[in-house]
């Protein structure tokens, strides 16, 4: 008897511990990543960093790598070298899956590989972009990510394919001169970046992805000493071109 109530404890015990550490783990797993949300002043543009459903990859938290402080210094970028009424607060965190996602033009996805999307989310982008939205996929390396990054986007445009872009493409051109698309590649994980790109019924580019390379590590540590200044002005340079494309086609 006594050894039935000792195993029956010891049990209970055994499974009170794995629920404290359960949560103290996706306690500090949240707390790794700021996820506050942010109130943007009235302006013409207002960039929104999408949430999405996730395979897990980096712990459903991969949308908000670098965020506000990315967010915040690329803005200011765009307003100091445009005309487009753009704020340093001009961003917000926005669920794929809510309908206020079609209130805000141009959408940043960090991390696409780990996409693991709704049904509803799916709609959602399907109905976004032929809106006319424009979609930043920055932040994935590697085949596999590549792969489900363009599974997720398949469900939502099974007859769209995935375009590979070279130096020579107005994108590149627009606004800022880039003429070198590799000048990062040292600097980011995947060694060797590729840029990609979804178009419109119409021929207009309506998703860039950039595989192998991360913009908003730039944008968020240009003023570092780990991140030499060429490669993070082209990483601002491409943004832009990018943003201007977006809000002109």
């Amino acid at each position: 008897m006594f050894t039935d109530i000792t195993k029956k404890i010891t049990i209970l015990s055994t499974i009170l511990l794995a629920i404290m550490v359960a949560a103290d783990t996706s306690a500090q797993r949240s707390s790794r990543w700021n996820t506050e949300q942010n109130q943007p002043p009235p302006s013409e543009v207002v960039v929104a960093r999408w949430t999405f459903g996730h395979n897990g990859w980096f712990g459903g938290y991969g949308w908000a790598h670098n965020y506000p402080t990315s967010d915040q210094h690329f803005n200011d970028f765009v307003s100091g070298a445009t005309v487009i009424d753009i704020d340093r607060m001009s961003y917000r965190i926005v669920h794929l899956g809510q309908d206020d996602v079609f209130d805000y033009p141009f959408a940043y996805i960090s991390e696409p590989g780990e996409m693991q999307l709704t049904d509803g989310e799916v709609d959602n982008l399907r109905e976004f972009v032929n809106r006319g939205g424009f979609v930043l996929l920055d932040d994935f390396d590697g085949l596999q990510q590549l792969l489900v990054m363009q599974q997720q986007v398949r469900r939502a445009f099974p007859n769209r394919e995935w375009v590979a872009l070279d130096i020579d493409h107005r994108l590149f051109h627009l606004h800022f001169e880039l003429d070198d698309l590799h000048a990062m590649d040292p600097y980011v994980p995947g060694g060797f970046t590729a840029y990609y790109a979804m178009h419109n019924e119409s021929g207009d580019i309506v998703m860039v992805a950039g595989h192998n390379n991360d913009l908003a590590n730039f944008w968020d540590w240009y003023d570092q000493p780990r991140m030499p200044l060429g490669p993070a002005t082209d990483a601002f340079r491409l943004g832009v071109n990018y943003m201007v494309y977006a809000l002109t086609h």
